[in-house]
């Protein structure tokens, strides 16, 4: 089954098991990922917790979307080994799931856009979810003069496509919503760092889950940001309380240092890093110029 029909499927259940209370969440991390870490994982699981706990959401899926090579970074290793990593790191998780299109681009994208990727293709998947079997074949929406919301209900056949149709329309909107460490949250406030157009975007938009990190206050952040302030109801913070400092610079540091990073990092992507012999002196290398825009993870 394809993670598209994953969401469709999981829509489709929580509509007729009377879950429309709660409202579907899919939370998209952006990042080097240089490498994955244990940390970057717990962050899906510590904000799904968060949000279901909530009764107000239910997580139905976590994507990681690895930078691109453009992405001006030092050491900053090929797409191609990330997202090998990445989906190692996965591969025991029934939610979670790698995209490559941001690494596929010919050039970096801004965050704001992937997260505009992402919501158009999640649309999509709603319209999808919205036609009945009898119907896909025949019907397809423009979604560019009609909202799927408005399905014809008049050109149905029988009352059973009937009902059908209005328990799926009754599903609730899938809201994709960015997951990230109090660091980017702060680095919105940043003079030049972001587009501030970008930064309402992505918080009034879409929204923010920010998994804070031990002797940090993300609420301060928002608090001294007039941007982040107005849209304050849509930044969701939750506290890791089991301190854990697991960063990818300390992780390559150790690397480079032939030290071990056992626990720190899935054990798969250990074993990949070794048989490719990554962040060693040689292949830690600086790629482009400093980059004028921050990734997430």
């Amino acid at each position: 089954m394809s993670s598209a029909q994953k969401i469709t499927d999981d829509i489709f259940k929580m509509a007729v098991n009377g879950m429309r209370q709660k409202t579907p969440v899919v939370l998209l991390a952006c990042g080097s990922f240089n490498p994955i870490t244990n940390m970057h994982l717990r962050m899906f699981e510590i904000a799904k917790d968060f949000l279901e706990k909530s009764g107000k959401y239910i997580v139905i899926q976590g994507i990681i979307s690895p930078v691109n090579d453009g992405y001006a970074k030092q050491g900053l290793l090929p797409a191609n080994h990330r997202l090998a990593m990445c989906n190692l790191a996965v591969q025991s998780s029934d939610w979670i799931r790698i995209d490559p299109w941001e690494s596929q681009q010919d050039q970096w994208l801004q965050t704001v856009k992937v997260m505009r990727h992402h919501k158009a293709k999640l649309e999509e998947q709603q319209c999808s979810l919205m036609e009945t079997p009898s119907k896909a074949k025949k019907r397809k929406l423009n979604t560019r003069t009609r909202s799927c919301s408005q399905s014809s209900v008049e050109d149905i056949a029988n009352e059973n496509e009937v009902d059908e149709i209005n328990s799926r329309n009754n599903a609730g909107y899938i809201e994709l919503k960015l997951l990230c460490g109090s660091d980017l949250l702060e680095s919105f406030g940043t003079h030049g760092l972001w587009r501030d157009a970008d930064v309402r975007e992505i918080v009034g938009k879409f929204g923010i889950v920010c998994v804070s990190r031990a002797g940090t206050n993300p609420q301060k952040f928002v608090y001294e940001s007039d941007v982040l302030s107005e849209y304050e109801n849509n930044i969701l913070i939750v506290t890791e309380w089991i301190q854990n400092e697991i960063s990818s610079t300390r992780i390559r540091r150790a690397l480079r240092r032939q030290q071990s990073v056992k626990y720190l990092v899935p054990d798969p992507v250990i074993d990949y890093i070794k048989k490719n012999g990554l962040f060693t002196n040689d292949n830690d290398i600086l790629i482009r110029s400093a980059s004028k825009y921050e990734t997430s993870l």
